[in-house]
């Protein structure tokens, strides 16, 4: 007779925790930053095919989705940043008391978007796009 009870932890009995969402984060933006960096190696690329080329991915940038993913791109690199400093800081020994680890996820959500705006309106303001 086959038992019922799941082998593992799914997803329905699972509680998720600040670190794990972090955790999840950190590895998700790692591989986005890699395609992010591919992306821009390609825009970069695009200055040597010509003007034309180039305007295309210029006014892309400038249009609502454009700006929407140069949002996401910020965000992305400054959470995996903050999250790879929390794991720095974990490489030293320091920081795994439970309420201490919660309290570096929450920082580092938090201070990811506050640093997302601020890098986004710096750029805004220096570049005036």
């Amino acid at each position: 007779m086959q038992d019922k009870n799941p082998l593992s932890p799914h997803i329905q009995i699972y509680s998720w925790h600040i670190s794990s969402l972090v955790s999840i984060g950190h590895r998700i933006t790692g591989v986005i930053n890699i395609i992010i960096l591919s992306a821009v190696t390609f825009w970069i690329g695009a200055l040597l095919m010509g003007e034309n080329f180039y305007q295309s991915i210029f006014d892309f940038f400038n249009s609502f989705f454009g700006k929407f993913f140069i949002i996401g791109t910020i965000w992305s690199f400054t959470f995996h940043s903050l999250s790879e400093l929390r794991h720095l800081i974990w490489d030293m020994g320091y920081g795994f008391e439970l309420k201490t680890a919660n309290l570096t996820g929450a920082l580092v959500i938090i201070f990811s978007v506050i640093l997302t705006v601020v890098v986004y309106l710096l750029g805004r303001m220096f570049f005036n796009v």
